[in-house]
Protein backbone atom coordinates (compact mmCIF):
# COMPACT_ATOMS: atom_id res chain seq x y z
CA UNK A 1 0.00 0.00 0.00
CA UNK A 2 1.27 3.25 -1.04
CA UNK A 3 0.48 5.62 1.93
CA UNK A 4 0.29 2.90 4.59
CA UNK A 5 2.41 3.93 7.18
CA UNK A 6 2.96 0.77 8.32
CA UNK A 7 4.46 -0.55 5.02
CA UNK A 8 6.58 2.27 4.98
CA UNK A 9 8.25 1.47 8.62
CA UNK A 10 8.43 -2.10 7.31
CA UNK A 11 10.39 -0.95 3.80
CA UNK A 12 12.79 1.18 6.66
CA UNK A 13 11.54 4.29 4.68
CA UNK A 14 10.11 5.42 8.13
CA UNK A 15 12.36 4.87 11.19
CA UNK A 16 11.41 2.60 14.45
CA UNK A 17 12.07 1.66 17.46
CA UNK A 18 12.49 -2.18 16.13
CA UNK A 19 12.30 -5.22 19.21
CA UNK A 20 11.98 -8.34 16.76
CA UNK A 21 11.77 -8.57 13.02
CA UNK A 22 12.08 -11.62 10.80
CA UNK A 23 11.17 -12.02 7.30
CA UNK A 24 7.30 -11.71 8.10
CA UNK A 25 6.87 -9.78 11.39
CA UNK A 26 8.38 -6.61 12.42
CA UNK A 27 7.87 -5.27 16.05
CA UNK A 28 8.52 -1.75 17.39
CA UNK A 29 7.38 0.45 20.13
CA UNK A 30 4.20 2.57 19.51
CA UNK A 31 4.56 6.56 18.82
CA UNK A 32 1.61 7.36 21.08
CA UNK A 33 2.13 4.44 23.60
CA UNK A 34 -1.34 3.75 25.79
CA UNK A 35 0.60 2.01 28.65
CA UNK A 36 3.92 2.30 30.15
CA UNK A 37 4.86 -1.05 27.62
CA UNK A 38 3.18 -0.15 23.72
CA UNK A 39 4.28 -2.49 21.36
CA UNK A 40 2.99 -2.76 17.80
CA UNK A 41 3.37 -6.30 15.62
CA UNK A 42 2.78 -5.62 12.40
CA UNK A 43 2.87 -8.18 9.46
CA UNK A 44 5.28 -7.16 6.92
CA UNK A 45 2.54 -8.08 4.05
CA UNK A 46 -0.41 -5.78 4.18
CA UNK A 47 -3.48 -6.92 4.41
CA UNK A 48 -6.81 -5.60 6.41
CA UNK A 49 -8.97 -7.87 8.69
CA UNK A 50 -11.67 -7.23 6.57
CA UNK A 51 -9.78 -8.91 3.71
CA UNK A 52 -8.26 -11.88 5.96
CA UNK A 53 -7.22 -14.74 3.70
CA UNK A 54 -6.27 -18.07 4.47
CA UNK A 55 -2.47 -17.76 3.74
CA UNK A 56 -2.36 -15.29 6.38
CA UNK A 57 -3.28 -17.50 9.24
CA UNK A 58 0.40 -18.44 9.90
CA UNK A 59 1.37 -14.77 10.10
CA UNK A 60 -1.14 -14.47 12.35
CA UNK A 61 -0.23 -17.28 14.76
CA UNK A 62 3.23 -16.07 14.95
CA UNK A 63 2.09 -13.22 16.33
CA UNK A 64 0.48 -14.68 19.15
CA UNK A 65 3.53 -17.13 19.56
CA UNK A 66 5.77 -14.05 19.53
CA UNK A 67 4.15 -12.36 22.20
CA UNK A 68 4.54 -13.44 25.35
CA UNK A 69 8.42 -13.91 24.49
CA UNK A 70 8.28 -9.85 23.86
CA UNK A 71 6.43 -9.67 26.97
CA UNK A 72 9.10 -10.92 28.77
CA UNK A 73 11.75 -9.60 27.10
CA UNK A 74 10.10 -6.21 27.89
CA UNK A 75 9.25 -6.92 31.62
CA UNK A 76 5.58 -6.81 31.31
CA UNK A 77 4.79 -10.64 31.59
CA UNK A 78 4.78 -11.56 34.83
CA UNK A 79 2.67 -8.18 35.93
CA UNK A 80 0.35 -9.28 32.99
CA UNK A 81 0.05 -7.64 29.37
CA UNK A 82 -2.78 -7.39 27.31
CA UNK A 83 -3.02 -8.12 22.85
CA UNK A 84 -5.66 -6.27 21.35
CA UNK A 85 -6.42 -5.62 17.57
CA UNK A 86 -8.98 -3.28 16.79
CA UNK A 87 -11.03 -3.60 13.55
CA UNK A 88 -12.82 -0.76 11.58
CA UNK A 89 -13.21 2.64 12.97
CA UNK A 90 -15.12 2.20 14.90
CA UNK A 91 -13.08 0.15 17.25
CA UNK A 92 -10.50 2.80 17.22
CA UNK A 93 -8.73 0.99 14.37
CA UNK A 94 -6.78 4.59 13.01
CA UNK A 95 -4.29 2.69 10.22
CA UNK A 96 -5.84 -0.01 8.21
CA UNK A 97 -3.19 -2.69 8.20
CA UNK A 98 -3.71 -5.73 10.40
CA UNK A 99 -1.84 -5.42 13.51
CA UNK A 100 -1.80 -6.41 17.01
CA UNK A 101 -0.97 -4.30 20.07
CA UNK A 102 1.21 -5.39 22.88
CA UNK A 103 0.32 -3.56 25.95
CA UNK A 104 1.57 -3.20 29.58
CA UNK A 105 3.69 -1.99 32.76
CA UNK A 106 0.93 -0.40 34.81
CA UNK A 107 1.49 -0.45 38.58
CA UNK A 108 -0.89 -1.88 40.82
Amino acid sequence: MNNCIFCKIVAKEIPSRVIFEDEKLLCFHDIKPSAPVHVLLVPKKHFEWQTLGADDLGVIGQMYSIAPKIAKELGVYDSGFKLIVNCGEGAGQTIPHFHLHLLGGWVN
